[in-house]
């Protein structure tokens, strides 16, 4: 199923090529965005902003496959490079799929995501999904918070979803305005 056969608003239907050439690469490239940004910095660290059960938007369920019932895990970081909080991360699951697919999401703590998806041949990728979001969008406060930054302009954020054993993953990375201090 698309996301052409859910109603409602979704920002994540538009093209990356929208965005200012400085973004494309950021947005497009299908590789690891944290070994990206590791490989662009001296000093990588991850802040876990929060995590546990919570609410999300309707595009985030379509772009899931999953039911407007039941409990979605979410866990909000912080992806920082030389000290400067570069992306901002929303990874959510279903909570029925932690016990069997995605069970090693509860130990991760302040570990990169990456390290399970990218080394996992048993995960498949979607394509990824550009957007642009601004205050409209619960997500870009969620990014504001996390940064402390209210006066933030719009931001460009991708996403894809990942499957494990048929169980699906959605990270959503909101790239913040220091991203554009890093080489693309």
């Amino acid at each position: 199923m698309t996301l052409a056969h859910f109603p409602g608003r979704d920002p994540f239907r538009i093209a990356a090529w929208q965005a200012p050439r400085f973004m494309r690469g950021w947005l497009t490239d299908d590789s690891s965005l944290t070994a990206r940004i590791r490989a662009r910095c001296g000093r990588f660290s991850l802040q876990v902003v929060s995590q546990g059960k919570g609410r999300v938007m309707p595009d985030e369920r379509a772009a899931l496959g999953v039911a407007h019932h039941g409990d979605l895990w979410i866990r909000e970081v912080l992806l920082v490079a030389d000290g400067v909080p570069v992306v901002f991360a929303r990874s959510l699951v279903p909570t029925t799929s932690i016990p069997a697919a995605w069970h090693l999401l509860h130990g991760l703590g302040g570990r990169p995501l990456a390290n399970v998806l990218f080394n996992d041949p048993r995960v498949r990728r979607s394509p990824l999904e550009a957007a642009r979001l601004d205050a409209r969008d619960s997500r870009w406060h969620h990014a504001a918070r996390a940064t402390g930054r209210v006066d933030q302009p719009p931001l460009w954020a991708r996403r894809s979803a990942f499957r494990r054993q048929g169980s699906p993953l959605l990270i959503t990375e909101i790239f913040l305005p220091e991203i554009g201090t890093l080489t693309p």
